[in-house]
């Protein structure tokens, strides 16, 4: 398998727990308050960062046709501007959507893997009939013209989190998600191999820690005896 395929069978919390452990990445690669709006069951999403960037209305920036680019196995991910975020709830400064349903139907004939918007969409039950991953802040109703348009793909996108952090998602990095949330695995820091290695170690682990404490192990004993063999994949 390819390692996009490998990383698809693994939780965004198993990933965490690699960038977390083994590069020192203090969030474990999280982004905060998105909300699965439309993921087939049991499913997951693995992809690279196709990015793309929305500024108002009055940009002297052209605005640009995202939509019929998106490279298959890609994840569409959708940003504002900074000084239309928020760190608080809804977290961006708009009410209106900046993705709608003949925005998935597009981007899924094109084969992309999924889409992540730090906005609002729309056309809720459209996404979820095609079976299209997506996930947003949450939803609303009008169309973005009036307010904002997209001026800029592969691009870098600053995405300022609740804790007033501001984290940077670069093209081609990958984006994993599914009812955990959406994960960044920064592909020009990490060795993806060493990263995978340690994940599907750290599962089997774990999965010897869970028999452990079913048999009546303590839960601190059964991690502190089977998770020491994990150092030499750090």
């Amino acid at each position: 398998m390819s390692n996009l395929q490998t990383l698809e069978t693994f939780s965004t919390c198993d990933i965490s727990d690699g960038l977390l452990n083994v590069y020192n990445i203090p969030t474990g690669g999280y982004f905060p308050n998105l909300t699965t709006i439309s993921l087939p069951s049991n499913s997951s999403i693995v992809g690279a960062a196709y990015t793309v960037l929305f500024a108002p209305i009055d940009d002297p920036r052209p605005a640009v046709n995202y939509i019929d680019s998106v490279p298959p196995n890609s994840v569409l991910v959708l940003a504002l501007e900074p000084h239309l975020q928020s760190q608080f709830h809804p977290f961006v400064t708009i009410t209106q959507a900046m993705y709608g349903g003949l925005m998935s139907t597009r981007a899924q004939f094109l084969k992309s893997n999924g889409t992540v918007v730090f906005g609002r969409i729309r056309d809720v039950d459209e996404h979820r009939s095609l079976n299209h991953p997506v996930f947003a802040y949450g939803v609303g109703s009008c169309a973005p013209k009036a307010v904002v348009k997209a001026v800029g793909t592969n691009v870098q996108l600053n995405i300022l989190t609740s804790d007033g952090v501001t984290q940077t998602i670069y093209p081609g990095d990958y984006i994993a998600g599914d009812n955990n949330g959406i994960v960044r695995i920064p592909v020009q820091e990490v060795d993806i191999s060493k990263l995978i290695t340690y994940i599907e170690k750290s599962i089997e682990v774990d999965l010897l820690v869970s028999e452990d404490i079913k048999n009546g192990v303590p839960a601190k004993q059964a991690q502190n005896d089977r998770r020491s063999v994990l150092k030499k994949y750090i």
